[in-house]
């Protein structure tokens, strides 16, 4: 049976460097996987290949039924905009806009009417505790209270699928923790499949699935 992301003998290179070699993967929909690997083994590369934001030098990446090779530029941006949700180490959110502009904008990009972004954005906060913080800019809030804003832009347009990339890497531990179950959690409400790359391998017990990259080699933990 297809899964919602496949790998097929997937190779990336940069110059003469291999980060994934002939690399096979399939991901159901609504699993929870995190991928470990030391800096530069290649864990962010990987995300970004299957976000579309890259291309393999050989091999097919399917997201949710669509060969990504096969897409135009233009339609890989519309499979992003309307199935896929990003959560970065830093956060990233718009320092012009609102805490509640920014958990707007997917739905703004998508054409959803003003009010119902308005409600939705409204009832997202409020469901990651920082509903209070919707009037103020990101600069005016703390690391935790950003990521958290960012787990709501991500999943605010109800995506199938939430790439996240060291989203943890830039808070304190207790933060982190705390973090790290509201982006499961809230993922696993919507049945949306989330993958996380991260160097942190306490991670690994909340995961479903937990994969290495070691020597250009995407190989998968024994449970």
């Amino acid at each position: 049976m297809d899964g919602e992301i496949e790998l097929r003998a997937v190779t990336k290179r940069y110059g003469a460097q291999a980060v994934l070699d002939r690399a096979n993967l399939t991901i159901a929909r609504g699993e929870f996987v995190v991928v470990i690997g030391r800096s530069g083994s290649g864990k962010s590369t990987l995300l970004r290949l299957i976000g579309g934001l890259e291309s393999p030098d050989a091999g097919v990446v399917r997201v949710a039924g669509n060969d990504l090779g096969a897409l135009t530029e233009r339609d890989r941006a519309l499979l992003r905009r309307s199935s896929l949700g990003f959560v970065f180490q830093f956060f990233n959110l718009i320092p012009t806009l609102t805490v509640a502009e920014n958990v707007e904008l997917p739905l703004a990009l998508n054409a959803v009417p003003r009010a119902e972004a308005q409600r939705r954005s409204r009832e997202l906060l409020a469901e990651l505790d920082v509903e209070r913080c919707a009037p103020r800019f990101p600069e005016e809030i703390s690391g935790g209270e950003q990521q958290r804003v960012a787990i709501a832009r991500a999943v605010v347009h109800e995506p199938r699928l939430v790439l996240a990339d060291e989203p943890t890497g830039n808070l304190d531990l207790e933060t982190a923790g705390h973090v790290l179950e509201l982006l499961r959690t809230t993922c696993r409400r919507r049945q949306a499949t989330l993958i996380m790359a991260t160097h942190g391998r306490e991670v690994a017990g909340l995961a479903d699935r937990v994969l290495t990259i070691r020597n250009s080699a995407l190989e998968e933990q024994p449970a």
